[in-house]
Formats: C-alpha cells, structure tokens, sequence
C-alpha cells in the first residue's frame, strides 16, 4: 500500500478530478469537504444505532447506501461541469434515481410517525440526535453547492439529491427516536417559556 500522505497539499493546494490545482478553500473543495463532514457524521450515527431490530439494520443499509452516494457526489463535484472532459463527466455523472429511493424512504417512515404539529428540538437516542447533526451539515453542503450550480458546473440532480437528502435525515431522526420511544420535544417561544 502507498504511503497515506503525498505531500502534494503541503502548500495549501489540491487536484479536482479534471487534473486542475485548487486551493484547498477553493469554493469546489468547500463543498466536497461539507459533504465529507456529512458523511462522517453519519457514520456516527450508524455506530450508534442500536443492532437488535430489523428496522435498525433496514436503517443502517439505508445509511449505508447513502454514505456511497455521498461519495459519489463528491466524485461529481470534483468535475465541474464547464471544465472536464466528456470522459470525465460520464465517468461522474450522478443520476436522479438515487432522488427517488430516498423519496420512496421518506414515504415509507413518514406513514409510520405521528403528525407533527409544532417545530422540534433536536434530540432524542444518540443515533437521532446525530441524524439531527447530519441533517443541519447536509444544509450547509446544500448552501456551498448552489453557486456552483449556478455557474452551470454542477448537475440538478446533485442539488436535488442533497436537498431531498436533508428531508430524508430530519424524517430518519424522528423515525429513529420513534423506534426507541422516545418522545419528541417540541419548540416553545422564549415568550411562552416565561
């Protein structure tokens, strides 16, 4: 196995896909590093899950399965759009497909959980809250991807799979939390606290 450091990013810079040199606050690399810190976090939150049920090994091949989309994004945000080769592009594309499966996943919980009638708190079992955690970084990657999307260098089907992504992680919290009966805490204006 090669040596894990290459010591090509000792001056601050790293390669995209399509071979350029960016600084590593580069807008590009910013966004590959959110999704990153995203799927991290989801890790997290699978090494919390609990093992016994089916439910929670249905949950953890679902977040499993996302953990390989996210690297699939990240593949695609590493060649922008207006830049790379064709070959390049193909090689990254990332398809709506992926949209659908979390749809159909949302469908599926959100018949199962109780209506929400109030906004709620982040919290809960260690996986739900971390779910939380993942779903407020799963926004952030959303708000570093859209410029590049406007600049045409990243597919709709990238932002849309991050935007319905975060929809995904907000409805697994609940479900998760749910699972573990757990109940819900629901946001009180400061005012009605007082």
């Amino acid at each position: 196995m090669t040596k894990i450091y290459t010591k090509t990013g000792d001056k601050g810079e790293t390669s995209l896909f399509t071979g350029q040199r960016v600084p590593k606050n580069d807008p590009f690399i910013e966004a590959l590093g959110s999704v990153d810190e995203c799927n991290s976090s989801l890790g997290a939150a699978i090494a919390f899950l609990p093992p016994t049920t089916k439910e929670m090994k249905a949950i953890r091949q679902q977040l499993e399965t996302i953990q390989h989309a996210l690297f699939d994004i990240g593949a695609a945000l590493a060649t922008p759009r207006t830049r790379a080769a064709d070959v390049k592009l193909e090689k990254t594309r990332f398809d709506k497909e992926e949209v659908e499966q979390l749809e159909h996943w949302i469908d599926e919980m959100t018949a199962q959980l109780p209506p929400l009638h109030a906004f709620i708190l982040p919290g809960g079992h260690q996986s739900g809250a971390l779910l939380h955690v993942a779903r407020s970084i799963c926004r952030r990657a959303e708000r570093r991807i859209l410029p590049l999307h406007r600049n045409q260098d990243v597919s709709d089907s990238v932002v849309i799979y991050i935007n319905r992504l975060s929809d995904y992680l907000f409805c697994l919290s609940r479900y998760v939390n749910y699972l573990n009966k757990l109940p819900e805490t629901e946001w009180v204006q400061h005012k009605s606290r007082e």
